[in-house]
């Protein structure tokens, strides 16, 4: 079961502008605070609807979009999930796609030991067929569904014609502070 977490004034944090406190305090808590979770990728849906013929019959998608990474992740007092996570996996191509960033997911208790939630990730990763493999910052909404420390979650890559537009799924297990 969740414990609510709260960050007091007596963290770096404290001679921040209001704003940026509030950021920093919540950011504080996630690293200090938070438990530990390991990340694991495995699948990548492409929406065939928003590639072309031509690209189809030309390129095989990568859907296996194996991987790891880990992170650190509480629930605030208002029983919402904050994370911050690094990762990589084989992304469209089996090129190894790293990324980095941070996660909010708005939950809805639905028992003791389950919860479902829908957010965003704000997030920086690189690609080598984007922008010459230079980093470059991104968004995606992330759905989650969590029973007890296992949670398997989603996110959507929003994109065009011919790129992005896929679905990545991924499983987090927390693991409980000692």
């Amino acid at each position: 079961m969740w414990q609510p977490v709260y960050a007091n004034e007596t963290t770096p944090c404290a001679s921040k502008p209001w704003l940026l406190r509030k950021m920093c305090l919540r950011l504080h808590q996630i690293w200090y605070e938070g438990s530990n979770e390991l990340y694991l990728p495995f699948y990548a849906w492409h929406n065939r609807f928003m590639y072309t013929e031509e690209k189809l019959r030309t390129t095989h998608y990568n859907e296996n979009a194996w991987g790891g990474g880990m992170g650190k992740g509480f629930y605030d007092e208002d029983g919402d999930w904050h994370g911050l996570y690094a990762m990589a996996f084989l992304d469209s191509h089996k090129h190894v796609q790293p990324v980095a960033g941070y996660a909010f997911l708005k939950t809805l208790q639905l028992s003791p030991n389950a919860r479902i939630g829908g957010g965003y990730s704000v997030l920086v990763t690189m690609r080598p067929d984007i922008f010459d493999g230079y980093p470059f910052p991104g968004a995606a909404p992330w759905i989650g569904l969590t029973y007890k420390q296992v949670s398997l979650s989603a996110a959507y890559v929003p994109g065009g014609t011919n790129i992005g537009n896929v679905l990545f799924v991924f499983a987090r297990l927390t693991f409980d502070k000692a």
